[in-house]
């Protein structure tokens, strides 16, 4: 006898839709695999681990629904996981407006019942396979996209239009909750989930955004939980069964691998850190610290409360299994924000710079697995990004992953060297000269320590660099 939640998925989907669930998700809501194979230490690819030893249970060692798509050669995509269809091209950017109204008047495929993706719909599509770009780079010859660009057509920023090559937002219908005027979106140019303007910008216009309509399971992404009165909660949409508390405390990455290693709980041994589409399945994206003063999590789930970075009650960020790499960098790991995910950033009017929560509440980010996060008072990037290095830790069980044992061939690539070497070395000679370093002349100044004119890896500055950060009062 079937399920009830299957019995449910048969009768809202279409026929094919719902054998396709059934045969391979098995339940309405299947977490796509990552595709991540590799596995990583804080700063090179390494041999996967074996049980016990340090960094042992990367999201890498853990396979489960691998990503299948079966072109219909009609404009759409079938996902075989999920259950979904897609189209397969994005066309031109269009505001968030234009998105929400493009919906209805599609036909693509002789269908009429598109519509524009949840960010849980959306995020389906990523894979951690892709390389996360340098901002301030225009090449995109080294880089992979975060989604099968065999499948789908994708497309960077365009820098003739005064774009940035990450300039890649992808819309959702999921707007946050904190902020009407802030809409979910999915960079598959470099990885990420932020909340972006759905409507007119600080500088005037609407910002635009590369869009893939879906139909098929109505059910995709609507948890289903039940807590089991021992200290675990089931998820019956996706099979996995989750930690009900968390760690109580934030850790660094390779800390957060080996405390879910670790963990017996309700009588088993086999809970693992979960893989970014796994943690990011749990958000609940109609709750909010500032909305429902609790996490972005069913009230089910116990939340430790911190004090975020400028002393406001808040709710933590969590590691997930996955490395977000990039072009010459392993150094960092994905996290889901549960509560506030925050930057400093300037006020248009005084010039002065506020710590606010520029990406919301279940925003997926990454930052570095290990260091010192004082070393970066002024956060990361245009936004002035906090960097959140010992987040906290909700554990997984189920899911019918398979545990991989052996990875492929560890590549034979200069990733020993510092990353930020590898990034501005331009002529492969293993040290930065003054004409090919990107930053300011005095800060090539402070770094060449012995004045010889070459920055070398024991003067490489480790760490992302400073955002622009807050500003003293006048």
């Amino acid at each position: 006898m079937k399920a009830p939640f299957l019995m449910a998925l048969a009768a809202a989907l279409t026929p094919a839709a719902a054998v396709s669930a059934q045969e391979t998700g098995r339940v309405p809501y299947p977490i796509v695999d990552t595709g991540q194979a590799r596995c990583y230490g804080t700063d090179r690819e390494i041999a996967c681990p074996k049980p016990g030893q340090p960094l042992y249970g990367q999201d890498a060692q853990y396979v489960a629904n691998p990503p299948q798509y079966k072109d219909n050669g009609d404009g759409t995509i079938s996902d075989l996981v999920t259950g979904l269809m897609w189209q397969k091209r994005p066309g031109e950017k269009m505001t968030f407006s234009q998105a929400v109204a493009g919906a209805s008047r599609c036909r693509l495929g002789g269908h009429d019942d598109w519509r524009l993706p949840t960010i849980k719909e959306l995020y389906s599509l990523v894979l951690f396979t892709g390389t996360d770009p340098d901002p301030r780079s225009a090449n995109t010859d080294s880089l992979k996209p975060f989604i099968d660009s065999a499948a789908f057509v994708f497309k960077y920023g365009d820098p003739q239009k005064g774009e940035r090559i990450i300039d890649s937002q992808w819309a959702s219908s999921t707007t946050y909750v904190a902020d009407p005027n802030a809409m979910f979106g999915v960079n598959f140019a470099d990885g990420r989930i932020k909340g972006y303007p759905a409507g007119p910008t600080r500088r005037g216009g609407e910002k635009g955004y590369y869009v893939l309509y879906v139909r098929g399971n109505p059910l995709y992404g609507r948890n289903d939980f039940v807590d089991n009165g021992d200290g675990t909660i089931t998820d019956r949409a996706t099979g996995l069964v989750w930690q009900r508390a968390d760690s109580g405390k934030g850790m660094a990455w390779r800390d957060a691998l080996a405390y879910a290693a670790g963990l017996t709980l309700a009588g088993h041994h086999d809970w693992r850190l979960p893989n970014a589409k796994e943690l990011q399945s749990i958000v609940d994206y109609t709750r909010s610290p500032d909305t429902a003063q609790s996490a972005a999590i069913s009230p089910l789930f116990k939340c430790t409360p911190i004090k975020n970075e400028g002393g406001k009650p808040d709710f933590p960020c969590y590691w997930s299994s996955t490395t977000h790499a990039g072009v010459h960098d392993v150094s960092r790991a994905a996290y889901v924000a549960f509560g506030r995910s925050l930057g400093w950033m300037p006020d248009p009017r005084s010039g002065e710079h506020t710590l606010r929560d520029v990406h919301g509440a279940g925003s997926q980010r990454s930052d570095p697995k290990a260091g010192d996060p004082a070393e970066f008072p002024r956060g990361r990037g245009p936004q002035g990004d906090v960097i959140r290095i010992h987040n906290y830790v909700r554990c997984v069980r189920g899911g019918g992953v398979t545990l991989r044992t052996e990875g492929p061939p560890v590549e034979k690539t200069a990733q020993a060297r510092s990353p930020w070497i590898q990034r501005e070395d331009k002529n492969g000679d293993g040290k930065v000269s003054r004409e090919e370093f990107g930053g300011p002349p005095e800060h090539f100044d402070r770094f060449d320590r012995n004045k010889d004119g070459f920055i070398t890896e024991d003067e490489a500055p480790k760490g992302p660099p400073p955002g622009p950060g807050p500003r003293p009062a006048k």
